[in-house]
């Protein structure tokens, strides 16, 4: 099961998540390195590159922090997540400005994997239709204007708007196997990218030129970049236990993303040529980051206090705040303006 993007059969991926209550860890020893990775599987039309040697983790590991829930001013923008409303997963936006936060869906079915579009005032995301079947949904800030984008009675996740507004990237099993495809911002002419192994949970470069997504094409998930044509896919990262959401930075230099044993996963950041690995986190259980459009800050899901909340950090480890503290679960942030 994809935990990055895998479908959970109808199940709230909060109810998986709880499954295991975490405990906090404090993590000194480097991060140890993959055996050999087999052979990549080929794309029909596009070779692999040989996978990367592992990077070594050179960083300290941060002392705890006591993160704030006031209103930052150096936060800006808007963050959408998947709230649990105690029976289903929901959309749920964030307004950083004055930290409020409104539940835009209520219904019977699961809503998640959302994303803010480049201008902040549509959403896309995910909405179980029956089952394993997901589609691809769009609707304003406010809540107003959903649209159904794709009906090919599969699972679909992660739906991303492109920097200039004109395709949507995402994950589909809709060949069989979860693969990265591209559609008309309408649901018109769906591509499929890659292909063979698993890949997952894709994101823009803010220059729209690549797409960052996770893959076990290698031998074992790790994350990857192409170009937005799915043409010169290159491994980044050669790490155990990888998770699948990522980001770029603002400048597109730098990629985040979650790593680790279940209970015991952290927040990292990597150049986008796969040097300079460093960990953000230094305690409990960590996932799902999301770089701020300013490329300032990072907001992640931690489940320091028994229960996920949404938090923000620097990418130099400083400044960690809490961005929520609600009762049930909140989770899957990605960050807009």
């Amino acid at each position: 099961m994809a935990i990055g993007c895998g479908v959970l059969g109808g199940l709230s991926l909060v109810r998986w998540l709880r499954q295991a209550a975490p405990s906090p860890v404090t993590v000194t020893t480097v991060v140890s390195a993959l055996p050999p990775s087999p052979s990549p599987i080929i794309a029909p039309t596009t070779a692999l590159p040989t996978p990367l040697s592992p990077p070594t983790l050179t960083s300290t590991v941060l002392p705890s922090l006591t993160p704030t829930l006031t209103p930052n001013p150096a936060l800006t923008g808007k963050i959408v997540f998947t709230c649990f409303d105690g029976n289903d997963d929901e959309i749920c936006l964030l307004r950083l400005a004055d930290m409020s936060i409104t539940q835009l869906t209520d219904n019977d079915v699961g809503d998640w994997y959302a994303s803010l579009t480049p201008d902040g005032q549509s959403i896309l995301w995910a909405r179980q239709v029956r089952g394993a079947n997901y589609e691809i949904f769009r609707m304003g800030i406010d809540g107003a204007g959903v649209t159904q984008l794709t009906q090919n009675g599969a699972g679909n996740f992660a739906p991303e708007l492109s920097p200039d507004g004109t395709r949507i990237v995402y994950t589909s099993s809709a060949g069989g196997v979860q693969q990265i495809w591209v559609m008309a911002t309408d649901g018109s002419n769906p591509q499929q990218l890659t292909h063979g192994a698993e890949s997952i949970d894709p994101t823009w470069s803010p220059d729209g030129q690549r797409i960052a997504f996770a893959s076990n094409r290698s031998g074992s998930r790790q994350l990857w970049v192409m170009a937005a044509d799915g043409s010169d896919a290159r491994q980044v990262t050669a790490l155990p236990d990888m998770g699948g959401r990522n980001a770029f930075s603002a400048d597109g230099q730098t990629l985040t993303f979650y790593q680790g044993p279940f209970n015991r996963r952290h927040i990292f950041l990597i150049n986008v040529d796969g040097s300079n690995l460093r960990r953000l986190t230094a305690e409990s259980d960590n996932v799902g980051p999301s770089f701020s459009p300013d490329g300032q800050w990072i907001a992640f899901t931690s489940f320091r206090d028994g229960n996920n909340e949404l938090y923000a950090i620097r990418p130099d480890g400083s400044g960690l705040t809490r961005l929520t503290q609600n009762p049930r679960a909140d989770y899957q942030p990605r960050w807009g303006r």
